[in-house]
């Protein structure tokens, strides 16, 4: 029997060696590859939001009344005029709302020249230009207060609402004259509806026309106007109280059996003449009534 040698010996313990270093690395490796991967940590859960404040809705303006409207207004004041009954909510509610209102006028053609007619208009040929004439209404305190007058008015300044019948702010189709041409003016018994101001000791006097008129000449050649539709006085301002806290103020002087004569209590801020056909602006004034 031989004995192994010294050289032998090493060779047998290195390949020993080897393969025990290649079995261990065999197993890490499969051990590594057969694990589970490890789950990432939870993520923290979200802080809750506050809930959004909603954003204020913008106020509401109150549509401006117009003709139609300002007209069915005085309306619902006369009715309860002439039942006896105080005006109705809508009529007091309407205090402070703005208005726009059209009068026509015109409607018939030009005004001779000598005409006293408070609303008219008339071509000059020799000067070549149109020539715009209206005359505010002026009235007493005794004439819309027949008892216990309020102390503090003076007086009521406006106009009256022709054909109040009509809501249109349009000429009518037949715009032939009530009275013969040239006629002095009567108070003609379609007017029973009104707009004015009142005029208090403490409003600024500038504010007054006290009978001056608002005129225009406005210089143009005769082809360039069209006066198919006469035209439009248009009133702009806001209602006030003119008694009770209502916008509308109604009496009936001949009695029970007569139509209830109304005024409409307004602050007049913009007083404009339009063209009836086109709408174009002739004319405008700015109107102070207030001491502030």
């Amino acid at each position: 029997m031989n004995e192994p040698n010294p050289r032998s010996s090493r060779l047998v313990l290195a390949a020993g060696l080897v393969a025990a270093i290649v079995v261990g690395g065999s197993g890490f490796f499969l051990g590594q590859r057969s694990a589970a991967p490890s789950s990432p940590p939870p993520l923290p859960a979200p802080a809750p939001s506050a809930p959004a404040t909603p954003s204020p809705a913008p106020p509401i303006e109150p549509q401006t009344l117009d003709r139609a409207e300002l007209i069915a207004l005085a309306g619902s004041a006369a009715d309860a005029t002439a039942r006896g009954d105080t005006p109705p909510t809508s009529v007091t509610d309407a205090v402070g709302r703005r208005f726009s209102i059209a009068l026509p006028f015109g409607c018939a053609g030009p005004a001779p020249e000598d005409s006293n007619a408070d609303m008219r208009w008339r071509y000059d040929e020799e000067a070549q230009a149109l020539r715009l004439h209206v005359t505010p209404a002026s009235w007493t305190v005794t004439d819309w207060w027949q008892r216990t007058p309020p102390a503090d008015i003076e007086g009521v300044e406006g106009f009256w609402i022709a054909r109040p019948w009509i809501q249109a702010d349009a000429c009518p189709r037949d715009a032939s004259p009530a009275v013969v041409s040239g006629a002095e003016p009567v108070t003609l018994t379609g007017q029973t509806l009104a707009i004015g101001q009142l005029l208090g000791a403490q409003d600024a006097r500038q504010g007054r026309r006290d009978g001056k008129p608002y005129t225009a000449v406005i210089k143009m050649a005769p082809d360039a106007i069209d006066a198919r539709h006469g035209f439009r006085l248009k009133l702009e301002g806001q209602l006030i109280a003119v008694e009770n806290r209502a916008s509308v103020r109604c009496r009936q002087p001949g009695g029970a059996e007569q139509q209830p004569v109304c005024l409409i209590g307004a602050r007049i801020d913009e007083v404009v003449i339009e063209n009836g056909a086109s709408g174009a602006e002739l004319a405008r004034w700015s109107v102070a009534t207030r001491a502030d």
